[in-house]
């Protein structure tokens, strides 16, 4: 058992209100200067819809993620055989029309423009070329809100494979039961970005697994950028290297939750570290489609385990990380209670980002001019009262619709269980009888109520002490420079 330690994230859609706040923050903060000006390491989509960049899950166009025959796992985008041909051009990497030309507006004209009989308008202009732009067609929210346009939902890939009364289902009722999702690079356990990267620029922090680029390290050959499947590697043409989300790690370092986590309106992000046995990484990659779900909860261990903790004693894991993974908010909603699922798993790179699908739309129903909760019939209206359980299963389970299920059941059943425990409209015996149902108990429910509506900043973000001390002593002795100015830098610090 090779245990080591991961940053996790779970994203609760059923509180995200699509306020782009999260996509704001990371972009002054990260994102705002030459070369990056089409970034968003956070964007928000609008489900059902294109994504950002559009059509981003299409893997058949972006050749993302990896791909296995049951024995060994194989990149999408590259390979011994195409990694020359393709190292300066990778035909499956998005165009800047795949994501969107930047602009900004010509205000001093507002100010300067002549005299005249029409009010002055501010004209769009290219970030990237300075001049006028006559037609904005596409940005990083483009179809923002627009889940019931038949245009965008109509070009999104979980749509295929739905069966033509399922589709008219869909368009029928998006517009009350579109969602968003918010995105950030996933920090996979499995990343096929660091696998495609030919000169070792990406590679994953030992100490908590956050993915990052090294800029002195990039080429410019950009094989990362087709290779991650949920396209949240991009490359500044300004500076000629790739660019990647960093999950903030200088906060991290100091205790902060991320600047997107911080800002996030809904409070729908949580945060923490889990543990994970290495050794089983690539066996379950291997594994079929409908079995990925579990197979990556079945990596991460349980931090009370004596046996688990004894390992990751002996792989060098400090004990403070173990006791923050004890109490970690991830572990509980994707492993202790099952209802956070991963994003397409189906990629094989075990996103560490998962997801609390959406109640879509409240169960009710329509007696005369009284609109009632839907109690007896509750589990068995699933099916029709939400969008296909087929497209949220191509989101979020792989296909396997099982696993699904059981987090929507759960979910609603918190929400019953606390109906009667604060309204008192649904009796006991109904309630109780819900949760038994969806495998869960008053005491689960309350909890999983309280870490959902009612927990604190640090219940929700439970941040591992960084460690950095042990990254330098993967370089020098730290006790040769105990008593020097500037430990902890890879190079003495100089007089100018």
């Amino acid at each position: 058992m090779d245990v080591r330690s991961q940053i996790g994230m779970v994203f609760h859609l059923d509180k995200c209100i699509g306020c782009h706040t999260c996509s704001v923050a990371c972009k002054n903060v990260w994102t705002d200067r030459e070369g990056t000006e089409y970034m968003w390491w956070n964007n928000v989509e609008t489900k059902p819809g294109t994504g950002f960049p559009t059509r981003w899950e299409d893997q058949e166009q972006y050749k993302g993620g990896w791909v296995t025959d049951g024995e060994d796992l194989k990149l999408r985008s590259t390979g011994k055989a195409r990694i020359i041909p393709n190292i300066f051009h990778n035909p499956a990497q998005p165009s800047l029309d795949d994501y969107y030309e930047p602009w900004t507006y010509d205000f001093q004209h507002l100010f300067d423009a002549p005299e005249g009989d029409d009010q002055p308008t501010a004209i769009p202009i290219s970030k990237i070329t300075g001049e006028p732009i006559e037609k904005i067609e596409a940005g990083p929210n483009w179809d923002d809100d627009l889940g019931g346009s038949p245009i965008y939902a109509a070009n999104d890939p979980n749509m295929e494979g739905l069966t033509e009364a399922q589709r008219k289902q869909m368009l029928e009722i998006e517009r009350v039961a579109m969602f968003y999702v918010p995105r950030i690079c996933n920090h996979c356990l499995n990343p096929a970005c660091v696998a495609a990267c030919p000169s070792g620029a990406l590679y994953k922090r030992g100490e908590d697994g956050v993915v990052l680029l090294s800029q002195e390290r990039c080429r410019a050959w950009r094989a990362c950028i087709p290779a991650c499947p949920y396209k949240k590697t991009y490359f500044n043409w300004s500076t000629g290297k790739s660019e990647k989300c960093i999950l903030c790690y200088p906060r991290l370092e100091t205790g902060q939750a991320p600047a997107c986590f911080h800002s996030c309106v809904g409070r729908i992000r949580y945060l923490g570290n889990v543990l994970y046995d290495m050794d089983k990484v690539r066996e379950a990659a291997n594994l079929p489609d409908e079995q990925l779900v579990q197979a990556q909860r079945d990596l991460i261990l349980d931090p009370t385990d004596p046996e688990v903790i004894e390992a990751a004693r002996r792989g060098g894991i400090p004990e403070g990380v173990i006791e923050t993974a004890a109490r970690s908010p991830v572990y509980k909603y994707v492993k202790e209670w099952e209802i956070a699922l991963p994003l397409h798993v189906e990629y094989r790179t075990f996103p560490m980002l998962f997801y609390v699908p959406p109640l879509l739309p409240v169960m009710s129903e329509t007696q005369g001019d009284v609109v009632r909760n839907s109690v007896d019939a509750l589990f068995g209206d699933v099916e029709d009262a939400r969008p296909p359980l087929e497209y949220l299963g191509k989101l979020f389970a792989a296909g396997n619709l099982g696993k699904l299920r059981y987090a929507i059941k759960k979910e609603l059943a918190v929400k019953i269980w606390r109906r009667h425990v604060t309204v008192g409209d649904i009796d006991e015996e109904q309630a109780k009888r819900a949760l038994v149902e969806a495998d869960c108990s008053p005491e689960e429910a309350d909890d999983i109520f309280r870490l959902t509506a009612l927990s604190t900043f640090k219940e929700r973000f439970v941040i591992p002490p960084a460690q950095r001390e042990m990254a330098m002593e993967m370089l020098v002795d730290p006790q040769e420079l105990k008593a020097a100015a500037g430990f902890g830098f890879r190079s003495a610090p100089r007089r100018s």
